[in-house]
């Protein structure tokens, strides 16, 4: 059988493999730095990140030559429409669910193979654990197993196999879960899903509990809050309206 034509346009590919090496590097790197980073030489990436600079992608210190990414990506990505409402409807009740439990939360949803943090609000408290904006986890999570169980059946049925499935087992009545972090010890994943208007499961709201003498709120408590929260966002998601 022949090969797949070859459809990838070069100057993309650097584009997209510069933007990715420098989300991936804190403080920027140099021409050089990125030339090393992502397997070309300088006079192949040249003209591509004078584009990106010149678009607003990346910006470049004058004095020093570092590049760095802008805030183009935050910026376009809280344009895209349906994201901006649930940003929008979520970020008053997660500050709300914060101030009250005094521990951090955040929103999260389904991108491809992995889940996207798209809201974080922290906790008013001296401590907290903190998600980035825009960081992605792999689908064997508590928000992803969450997001999976609770997802349109053929959502559900392409990714079911990548969650813990003894993880589905313990997901309460109400769509919730409550697991330790393998990743974060000392960190209990409060998570409760938000659902849109069929009753699928939209997005995750999670509470990482930070699980020492310093927390001031009971952790199962803290699931009961963050269920009611995730369910504040869906109202706010879907009103309903007089009449109807």
């Amino acid at each position: 059988m022949a090969d797949s034509p070859d459809y990838s346009v070069p100057a993309v590919d650097k584009a997209f493999d510069i933007l990715e090496v420098l989300a991936d590097r804190e403080g920027g790197l140099t021409q050089t730095e990125i030339a090393e980073a992502t397997g070309r030489s300088v006079s192949q990436i040249y003209r591509v990140l004078v584009t990106l600079e010149s678009r607003g992608w990346i910006v470049r210190d004058r004095a020093s030559g570092v590049y760095s990414l802008s805030m183009g990506a935050f910026d376009l990505a809280h344009r895209h429409a349906p994201l901006r409402g649930l940003i929008v409807a979520a970020t008053p009740v997660m500050r709300d669910l914060a101030a009250e439990v005094r521990q951090s939360c955040n929103l999260a949803v389904l991108d491809g193979g992995a889940v996207r943090v798209v809201a974080q609000v922290e906790s008013p408290a001296d401590f907290g654990y903190r998600v980035r904006v825009g960081a992605a986890f792999p689908l064997d999570s508590a928000t992803a197993t969450v997001l999976v169980a609770g997802a349109e059946p053929g959502m559900r049925a392409a990714l079911i196999d990548e969650v813990h499935q003894e993880e589905l087992a313990r997901i309460a009545p109400d769509g919730s879960l409550r697991r330790d972090d393998p990743r974060a010890p000392g960190i209990a994943d409060m998570v409760a899903p938000v659902r849109d208007s069929r009753g699928f499961a939209r997005a995750a709201l999670t509470v990482p509990y930070v699980t020492t003498s310093f927390s001031e709120a009971d952790a199962e408590r803290v699931r009961a809050l963050a269920v009611e929260a995730a369910d504040a966002i869906t109202a706010r998601l879907h009103p309903v309206r007089a009449g109807g």
